[in-house]
């Protein structure tokens, strides 16, 4: 057998030798999509000065930490807070959220009320791998005592078919 007929004969067996394993593989993923709602409690200055920690109930259900990463005071009175949460499912499976930002409404020098606060959840692990979520949530925190409060309202879609 020619040096040609066997280099075409080896570079073919390598070429399907990688291809055959992709050709079983399932490659269409589809999204099951459902409302959510809950509250969240949480103490603030619990793990360090800026950071909550707490609980999550409805149908997220599990532990929840939010960082303040930063304070603006908004020319209209009303006062930003940017966020990152941090959460652990019931599970143990973790939700990865993107940065958010809490608009609020100063109701005395230590209590707000959150009257703008989107919330957009990125993956995750376990059940929550490439899940995306959009939510929107109403409360109130409470500086002077270290408490917060929020219900959340919105619509989860986790990948099927993974």
């Amino acid at each position: 057998m020619p040096i040609q007929s066997v280099r075409w004969a080896v570079s073919l067996l390598a070429a399907l030798t990688l291809a055959l394993p992709v050709l079983g593989q399932q490659t269409s993923v589809t999204r099951h999509c459902s409302s959510i709602g809950g509250t969240m409690a949480t103490n603030l200055a619990v793990i360090g000065q800026s950071t909550t920690l707490g609980t999550a109930t409805g149908d997220l259900k599990g532990a929840v930490a939010a960082t303040i990463l930063n304070v603006t005071q908004n020319p209209d009175g009303t006062a930003s807070f940017t966020v990152q949460h941090h959460f652990v499912s019931e599970s143990g499976d973790t939700i990865t959220f993107a940065r958010a930002t809490a608009v609020t409404m100063p109701l005395s020098a230590t209590r707000f009320a959150i009257i703008d606060y989107p919330v957009h959840i990125s993956g995750g692990t376990g059940k929550y791998t490439n899940a995306t979520a959009d939510m929107d949530s109403i409360g109130e925190v409470d500086l002077g005592s270290g408490q917060s409060v929020f219900r959340y309202t919105g619509k989860l879609c986790l990948a099927v078919g993974e």
